[in-house]
């Protein structure tokens, strides 16, 4: 029966996510349960095609991300794929209409990881839509089920979101991007000379977007606003953790939190949410 592959491929999406992010896992498991099979989708989706460049070393990492691109295209139009992840995920986008230009946002942000690139302004921006923006705004068609009024009013939070998670990836992921992936996001910045300065200036502008972002999570479907809320709590708290580094450290090594701390986070957490309604 397709209906035991079906559930297969949504339980491979949902161990994926599991085992490469327990900040994202939590916040799913906060959202309403009808709508946690689609974003275990998308994040394993995503997941999948950011492996391949990022850890993939020794292997042909464009002519894997080729095939991924094609048996993307086959398995919208089919309707199905034997790669659990990529099945469940074109499952997710058909249910909730997801515009597949985002794919190909998306898919061609992983293309510019492939070689190593100095990025210019305009480059710097199509990467973070492409690889962190145009996830947000797959996840908020699967929030707003179909609701296209409150999706495109809610567009813009969405995308500040996303693009805040992504630049604090970058800050968090500075060593290894430079030193062992030779990639320089942020433009105009040399990475051999990263100073305190340059560092604040990086920072405020992910703080404007966390802020801007507050104000659209505040406005989600009761469905999802705790979830979104949980993971906006988590990145800030990176954010906070980070900010609280010098530049030499954040050169040396990759700031994390604990397990332990992003459960007393979930805690506390739910706790302002209940109290507060955000």
């Amino acid at each position: 029966m397709k209906k035991l592959f079906d559930e297969l491929s949504t339980e491979v999406s949902k161990k994926t996510t599991r085992k490469y992010s327990t900040s994202f896992s939590l916040g799913i498991l906060a959202l309403k349960p009808s709508i946690r099979n689609a974003i275990y989708a998308i994040y394993g989706y995503v997941r999948l095609a950011d492996e391949i460049v990022d850890s993939f070393h020794g292997y042909d990492k464009k002519t894997l991300l080729e095939r991924l691109k094609k048996e993307t295209e086959t398995a919208l139009q089919e309707g199905i794929s034997l790669n659990p992840i990529l099945h469940s995920f074109q499952d997710s986008v058909k249910k909730y209409t997801i515009d597949e230009s985002l794919i190909w946002h998306f898919l061609h942000s992983m293309e510019m990881d492939l070689e190593p690139l100095q990025y210019t302004s305009k480059e710097y921006e199509r990467y973070i839509y492409g690889s962190a923006e145009v996830v947000g705004l797959m996840c908020l068609q699967v929030f707003t089920e179909g609701r296209k009024h409150q999706y495109e009013e809610l567009k813009p939070y969405a995308q500040k979101l996303g693009s805040a998670f992504q630049k604090v990836n970058f800050l968090r992921d500075l060593k290894d991007d430079y030193h062992v992936l030779g990639r320089t996001y942020f433009p105009n910045i040399e990475l051999s000379i990263f100073d305190g300065q340059t560092k604040d200036e990086i920072e405020k502008e992910i703080a404007s977007e966390f802020k801007e972002a507050l104000s659209g999570i505040r406005r989600l479907p009761s469905s999802s606003r705790f979830g979104v809320y949980l993971a906006y709590k988590y990145y800030l708290e990176l954010f906070r953790k980070i900010k609280n580094k010098t530049p030499e450290k954040i050169m040396e090594e990759r700031i994390r939190i604990p397990n332990y701390h992003k459960l007393s986070l979930t805690l506390k957490s739910y706790i302002r949410y209940k109290t507060t309604m955000l």
